[in-house]
């Protein structure tokens, strides 16, 4: 049972979450985090949606995940559904560090290859962290059918997902190199030189990747 003075600290907190001032949210952001109380989750999780700062909503995330997951999971696997665009990316980047793969099965193919492309990016992240030993194959070729998707940093967010499942990616690769999309064909010959030298940057990959495309060889004779 709560006393008036922890009701008024609540609402206070509460109220500090939908200030005007983006630094009002934050301090606010700081200390539901920073003293966890699941009162607050629902009231987190609504603001993760239409927040519009990025330093707030990542502290919003990190007060998320400073609660039980018992409580928080659930919910965000809710947020996957919604019909705005960031909440379903700010749901699927909070499981992603959360890490608790009784999420998984949330992670579903229309979420990997949502038409936003934010929202697939971080279901990407969270997929690579979620999945269960012996799925990375089937995860593989699902994001391998997003190769050549969007700009640069859309394209870079899908090479470090694939290459961070590891040598499943080979086949997919290989096959995607010989696609009839060219956009297809050099993403994945980036990413292949991205796994073999991570130093080199997905900048300089793509560059070599479209003069491998354009030279009409193939992504072992580059």
């Amino acid at each position: 049972m709560t006393g008036p003075k922890e009701d008024t600290t609540t609402m206070r907190t509460l109220q500090g979450l939908e200030n005007s001032s983006s630094s009002v949210r934050l301090r606010a952001a700081l200390a539901v985090g920073t003293t966890p109380d699941p009162r607050f989750v629902d009231k987190l999780i609504e603001r993760c949606a239409t927040e519009p700062e990025f330093p707030v909503r990542d502290t919003l995330t990190w007060a998320l995940t400073r609660h039980s997951p018992s409580v928080t999971v659930p919910r965000l696997i809710d947020e996957l559904r919604s019909e705005r665009a960031q909440a379903r990316s700010q749901a699927s980047h909070t499981l992603s560090k959360i890490g608790d793969r009784r999420a998984w099965p949330a992670i579903t193919r229309a979420l990997l290859t949502d038409a936003d492309d934010e929202v697939a990016r971080s279901a990407w992240r969270a997929a690579v962290v979620l999945v269960p030993e012996g799925e990375e194959p089937e995860l593989a070729g699902v994001l391998a059918t997003q190769l050549g998707r969007g700009g640069r940093a859309t394209q870079a967010s899908l090479s470090r997902a694939l290459i961070a499942l590891g040598e499943v990616i080979t086949p997919v690769l290989r096959a995607a190199a010989t696609d009839p999309d060219p956009r297809v064909r050099q993403h994945a010959i980036a990413t292949e030189r991205l796994r073999r030298d991570p130093d080199a940057g997905f900048e300089f990959a793509i560059e070599e990747a479209k003069r491998v495309v354009a030279l009409g060889t193939t992504s072992r004779e580059a």
